[in-house]
């Protein structure tokens, strides 16, 4: 029995529909049933949160391994994930990390993610450690400013990246879980091309049909405002603004062969994850 936490998100998605097409036996973690009825019947809906310790018990009764995807930069969640876990004697845990993990110095939204992989060893359950890139899915980011004034906000300029495909980072995700010889590896998941904010823009408007310009943002504070409009705690805006400066400077682009390592494929391009997504853009 696999239990999957972030069901309803971009890769638990993706993964529940993986592991569907398996015919793998699974149960999700969900906080609102309402948001995962269009997910397939195999995943067996359990009602519990993550900031709820008590719920967690009973939706991991029987569970052998877990997959650990969560939210935000606090470490509770974790920590209540892993108790949950060794009191109910599960045996993998499976943890989406970040590439932010690897830096050297570690940035600080790597911190958080590296100080996740380090409580999940000190549980003593064997682990597999994805460290995906950044999200093709991050595009959708740009919906405000798109639908505003058909325009995107470029705060890493020369900088380059990797993106990956959520269907990949599940895809690999449903492939350790329902496999062997994964435990106590570490997996870094990218996109195959790197690529500038200008140059996904570029391949974004192609997908949707409309002429998307790029502007460059005023200022850190302006990048902030971007991907929170409704503003972000300090310790992320700063770790924000690190974050886009080392992207920046970054002219190359962190890229691995995992992927097509694991899968026997290549990985998926943005272009295709522009194609499968265009309609949830605004066209001309």
């Amino acid at each position: 029995m696999l239990l999957i936490t972030g069901a309803t998100g971009h890769i638990g998605r993706e993964l529940v529909r993986e592991l569907d097409a398996r015919r793998a036996t699974f149960r999700i973690l969900v906080r609102d049933p309402a948001r995962a009825t269009d997910l397939p019947d195999r995943a067996v809906r359990v009602v519990g949160d993550l900031d709820s310790p008590a719920t967690l018990a009973p939706a991991l009764d029987g569970v052998e391994r877990l997959f650990l995807l969560v939210p935000g930069t606090g470490l509770e969640h974790t920590r209540h994930a892993l108790d949950a876990a060794t009191a109910a004697g599960v045996r993998h845990v499976v943890l989406v990390s970040s590439y932010a993990a690897l830096g050297d110095p570690v940035p600080a939204m790597g911190r958080w993610h590296r100080e996740r992989e380090r409580m999940v060893r000190a549980s003593g359950i064997p682990a597999t450690i994805l460290r995906p890139t950044g999200f093709t899915s991050n595009a959708l980011d740009w919906l405000p400013t798109i639908r505003a004034g058909g325009y995107v906000l470029d705060p890493v300029g020369p900088g380059r990246a990797a993106p990956v495909d959520p269907a990949d980072i599940a895809a690999v995700a449903a492939h350790v879980l329902t496999g062997d010889g994964h435990e106590h590896r570490e997996y870094l998941l990218s996109g195959a091309e790197t690529l500038t904010v200008a140059e996904q823009v570029r391949i974004l408007s192609a997908a949707v049909g409309r002429d998307l310009t790029v502007r460059p943002v005023d200022d850190p504070a302006d990048a902030v405002r971007f991907r929170y409009p409704h503003g972000a705690p300090p310790a992320l805006a700063e770790a924000l603004v690190e974050g886009l400066r080392l992207m920046r400077a970054d002219t190359v682009g962190v890229r691995s062969d995992t992927v097509r390592r694991i899968l026997g494929r290549a990985p998926r391009t943005f272009a295709d994850w522009c194609a499968r997504n265009a309609h949830a853009f605004p066209a001309a």
